[in-house]
């Protein structure tokens, strides 16, 4: 099976490449456009900033390469960010694939989230497998607002889309690589799509 792994100068991407190859994968790092189009699954993982990531992603044609492709793709973290409408980070245009607002954390609790935290109301083929509302690594100062596109929930200060899920587009706020069986799990899901 051919994976791509979108390279677009955000971090964690060594540690997405480490989890697939425990699962007997050989991703490929790419910013090349012909690549991620002929790649049987895509992901899209980051830590980073959203307007510094918007940029590199528009400065090589990438924000309309990743909006086109056909094959399943999963945003990460930041990957599910960046795959919304707009984030209040820096005042960012984001890709738009799904229709939804990024914000930031108020500050009534630490922020970031950084730590276990669970997922509630999944509905998604992500999820096959999993217990009941299991625990994943989460590491972010921002979220995505609920919305018709939410298949699994989080609670942190407020309820937020802990993944998000339109057509061939899955994303999951988390990051699967840091959180263990359940992680390799949904990875796992991913590639059997």
């Amino acid at each position: 099976m051919s994976v791509a792994i979108v390279n677009y100068n955000a971090g964690n991407v060594q540690s997405v490449t480490y989890a697939l190859q425990r699962l007997g994968v050989e991703p490929v790092l790419t910013d090349q456009a012909e690549v991620l189009q002929s790649a049987e699954k895509v992901i899209f993982p980051g830590v980073g900033e959203a307007s510094t990531a918007m940029e590199f992603l528009r400065k090589k044609g990438l924000d309309v390469v990743i909006k086109n492709l056909k094959q399943p793709v999963f945003g990460v973290c930041l990957g599910l960010q960046l795959m919304c409408k707009h984030s209040e980070e820096n005042n960012t245009d984001c890709l738009g694939i799904f229709d939804v607002q990024v914000k930031k954390f108020a500050p009534k609790l630490k922020v970031p989230q950084m730590g276990w935290n669970n997922l509630e109301q999944m509905n998604s083929p992500l999820f096959k497998g999993l217990p009941d509302e299991p625990f994943v690594y989460y590491v972010h100062s921002y979220y995505a607002e609920l919305s018709d596109h939410t298949v699994a929930e989080t609670n942190y200060v407020n309820r937020f889309s802990a993944a998000l899920q339109k057509e061939n587009f899955y994303a999951l706020q988390a990051h699967p690589e840091k959180s263990g069986k359940v992680g390799e799990q949904i990875l796992r899901n991913f590639l059997e799509l």
